[in-house]
C-alpha cells in the first residue's frame, strides 16, 4: 500500500518492486531497482526517508523518521528481514543483518556488514568497511575487498529477485 500523511506522497522510482504487502507511508523516496518486500514497513510520516538504488528492505523491516532524525539509506543496501531503521543513515553498498536495530543518530559507513541481530545504538559512527557484532554494536574488525563484492552481489541477487516479481 502505497500512502499519502499530510501533503507527502511517496516517491517512487518506476523500476522499483513494492510488494503488494508492504507500506510506504508519507515523506518517502525510493530509487530505482529498488526493492520493498512483504510485510515491510517505510513510515515517513515525521520526517524524510530516502532510500538510493539498487536496495532491498525485506521481509517484516520497519524504517521510520523521527523528528530530528531523517532517514537516509545508501545505494546497494541489503536490509535483512525483520530490521528495525530509526532515524539513521547507512552509506552504500552496506549489509544489515536480519532483526537488527540502528537507532536514531547513528551513522553506518559505506561498505560495512552490520551482523544479524546487532543493536547500533543512538548516535553510533560506524567508519566505513566495518564488521559490526552484537548488542551493543560494535566495530570488531575491517572488511576486506572480497567481502564487499560478496555485499555487492547480494544486492544483486535482490535486483534480479524483484525483476522476477515485477
Amino acid at each position: 500500500m502505497i500512502r499519502p500523511f499530510k501533503h507527502h506522497t511517496p516517491t517512487i522510482s518506476p523500476g522499483a518492486f513494492i510488494a503488494d504487502t508492504a507500506v510506504v507511508i508519507g515523506c518517502v523516496s525510493i530509487g530505482e531497482l529498488s526493492s520493498v518486500w512483504f510485510n515491510a514497513v517505510i513510515r515517513g510520516d515525521r520526517s524524510r526517508i530516502v532510500i538510493g538504488e539498487r536496495t532491498s528492505v525485506q521481509d517484516c523491516s520497519v524504517i521510520h523518521s523521527d523528528r530530528e532524525h531523517d532517514v537516509n539509506i545508501g545505494n546497494g543496501v541489503t536490509i535483512g528481514h525483520g530490521c528495525v531503521l530509526h532515524g539513521c543513515t547507512v552509506g552504500d553498498d552496506v549489509l544489515v543483518g536480519m532483526n537488527t536495530t540502528v537507532l536514531n543518530g547513528a551513522r553506518i559507513g559505506s561498505g560495512s556488514l552490520v551482523g544479524a541481530g546487532a543493536l547500533v545504538t543512538e548516535g553510533t559512527v560506524v567508519p566505513e568497511r566495518s564488521l559490526v557484532l552484537g548488542i551493543p554494536g560494535k566495530v570488531v574488525r575491517g572488511l576486506s575487498d572480497d567481502e564487499i563484492e560478496g555485499i555487492k552481489r547480494g544486492a544483486d541477487v535482490y535486483v534480479a529477485l524483484a525483476g522476477d516479481y515485477r
